[in-house]
């Protein structure tokens, strides 16, 4: 896990440099640099040693030195390959994955990646061909950022460093993005210019004309196999994750894991116990003390317990909210999509005292269907089907009968469902998901009345995503947009919060066999009844404590804002939400923010996007 930076085309070598500076967090342990004044190119690294520590500093070359990589991220059967390039003749000088990418490409071209099990952002540079090869992993767990301008081709980790060569400038299409969806649909990111490298995607560059080529080498496809039976997929569903979990612990130096208490994280430390056997494994926990709907830590202690761990846990103060959101803004490059980025932040500041590598268990909710909107948007579905009595024509994945058991799980999301049954019942299935990834309500009436955002335009966007081709179940739609586009918001969470504090996270459960896996699998299965993470609950049953399987207070860290923002960061918050800048940007009707401030109004998700979206111009916009 390290950060990359280059250009191709003229450079200033002292820029340059400045610029893979500003990745130092990323890779505090080395650094290294290749220049080619011949070909106008600059590539830098900024190392985190994880894999052979010694020799494992980059760039690193093929045997005749006419490949070059920088790499971000990690192979996780770089073993089971680099055996396997050895068989056809290939001469390694180090231990490293990284270097198993280099022959990788050597031996098979572009078609690598398809081999790769891992999270990974790199750049070979062809030498003979004088073509730059750049990969992002197929979930997108690693950043790639690229400008193309003026002739010349900037890359990053992060985009800090392409703004040393260009002024930031505001692009107002992913502003409404994000105002919709506190995340952008494609491509764009809020700067103009500067683009994300999309998951699953490589760009070949021509280091002379500077064209590119943009290629997808790998999509989420929904390829259904029927043959299998419920026992059969858990077998191999448990197998996938045992082999993800043992795979991601290689490593030269300490690995522990995140512990929220929640299925997903307490399955990871369940299986790590196993693999590592009596070695030590650390967990790494973070609370409030504001009362129990903020506070998992009954249910981590009881994980730690039962697996020996050796538990840490950090409480979050107001105090730590104030002196450090603007910096863990200006760490995630862009608006953060909710207010967990904080505290993920300091869990991982907590994980980085003790070891560099840690395990999380983010992705789970996508791929075993935890969220509660799912519910939520089927039982809509069983009502339509009830009324209308079409239960029966189709492979419904629950009933308006079988779905009510798990009705029980939706106590806490009322407010959601009134808001969400009170328009447009019995709409198309890209109409009602639209309307539950829909943020703009929250922020419609907090805007000013000169920005003009058209939500058909918004919605046709989704649209175009939501319905590809090849997905027929409604779950399949959905679990196809969350995994491509809003596990992305989360993802760029996962890697800057962590990256911040030079700590590597491995996240086993976005594995691309237990995707692939799962994504075959009959919906009717995989969300047998409508109940959230049915198939993982099966294959860790006999794992688990019964109180973790059976838990119903799904909380997914919740931030105590509503009562900070009526006390300790009453003033705090007003500095920013009411200030000057924000007043002159007019963007947002102050007179309505003010109101809600002073009111008994609770700290909406609304009013956090406008946070947010005022410390990203205080970072980045505002000079």
């Amino acid at each position: 896990m390290c950060g990359i930076f280059g250009i191709c085309g003229n450079f200033e070598i002292n820029k340059a440099r400045e610029a893979l500076n500003l990745l130092r967090h990323r890779g505090p342990d080395d650094w290294g640099e290749y220049i080619s004044e011949e070909d106008h190119l600059y590539l830098g690294h900024r190392r985190l040693s994880i894999i052979d520590i010694k020799n494992g500093k980059q760039p690193i070359f093929n045997e005749d030195k006419t490949l070059i990589i920088i790499f971000n991220g990690c192979i996780y059967n770089y073993l089971e390959l680099a055996q396997e390039l050895r068989g056809y003749g290939h001469r390694f000088y180090t231990n490293t994955d990284t270097e198993v990418i280099v022959h990788s490409y050597e031996q098979w071209g572009k078609e690598c990646v398809k081999r790769f099990n891992g999270m990974w952002a790199f750049v070979i540079f062809d030498s003979k061909d004088k073509v730059l090869f750049c990969s992002r992993d197929r979930l997108g767990i690693k950043p790639f950022y690229y400008l193309l301008n003026n002739e010349r081709f900037y890359f990053s980790s992060e985009i800090k460093p392409i703004l040393k060569f260009i002024p930031p400038k505001l692009n107002k299409e992913t502003l409404y993005d994000y105002l919709v969806f506190q995340m952008s649909l494609d491509e764009n990111t809020l700067f103009d210019g500067i683009k994300r490298l999309e998951p699953g995607h490589n760009i070949i560059l021509n280091t002379k004309s500077k064209t590119i080529k943009k290629e997808l080498y790998w999509d989420i496809k929904f390829n259904v196999n029927e043959e299998r039976d419920e026992e059969q997929i858990i077998d191999r569903l448990k197998y996938l994750l045992n082999d993800a979990v043992r795979i991601r612990m290689r490593s030269d130096v300490p690995v522990g894991t995140h512990l929220s208490g929640g299925l997903d994280s307490s399955t990871i430390v369940a299986i790590s116990r196993i693999i590592l056997n009596n070695m030590p494994l650390s967990t790494f926990t973070g609370t409030f003390n504001e009362g129990k709907e903020f506070d998992e830590t009954e249910y981590a202690k009881l994980v730690s317990s039962k697996f020996n761990t050796n538990y840490n846990e950090i409480i979050l103060t107001p105090d730590d909210f104030k002196s450090n959101i603007k910096k863990i803004i200006y760490f995630m490059d862009e608006p953060a999509a909710g207010p967990g980025v904080f505290p993920q932040f300091f869990v991982s500041k907590l994980a980085s005292e003790k070891v560099k590598v840690v395990l999380g268990g983010q992705g789970g909710d996508e791929i075993f269907l935890g969220y509660a909107r799912y519910l939520i948007a089927y039982l809509e579905e069983c009502l339509k089907g009830a009324i209308y009595d079409t239960a029966d024509n189709a492979e419904y994945v629950a009933t308006l009968k079988t779905i009510i058991p798990n009705l029980k799980l939706l106590n806490n999301y009322v407010p959601m469902i009134k808001n969400f049954f009170r328009e447009e019942l019995f709409e198309s299935q890209p109409r009602r998901y639209f309307r539950l990834m829909n943020r703009f309500s929250d922020i419609d009436n907090l805007l000013s009345r000169d920005i003009n955002i058209s939500l058909e335009k918004e919605y046709q966007k989704f649209e175009d995503i939501f319905t590809r081709p090849g997905k027929t179940s409604y779950i399949n739609k959905i679990q196809y947009f969350d995994l491509k586009f809003h596990l992305q918001a989360l993802l760029q969470v996962e890697d800057r919060t962590s990256m911040a504090w030079g700590l590597e996270s491995r996240v086993p459960f976005l594995d691309y066999r237990i995707v692939e896996h799962i994504c075959s699998t009959l919906p009717i299965i995989k969300f047998k009844n409508g109940e959230p993470k049915y198939l993982l609950k099966k294959a860790v049953k006999n794992l688990l404590p019964t109180e973790i399987i059976n838990r119903r207070d799904k909380m997914g860290f919740p931030v105590p804002l509503n009562i900070w923002a009526k006390n300790d960061l009453r003033e705090f918050l007003s500095d920013i939400l009411l200030s000057k800048k924000l007043r002159e940007r007019g963007i947002f009707n102050v007179s309505v923010i003010e109101n809600m401030m002073n009111s008994d109004a609770k700290f909406s998700r609304g009013l956090w996007g406008v946070l947010s979206l005022e410390l990203f111009f205080n970072n980045f916009l505002d000079g």
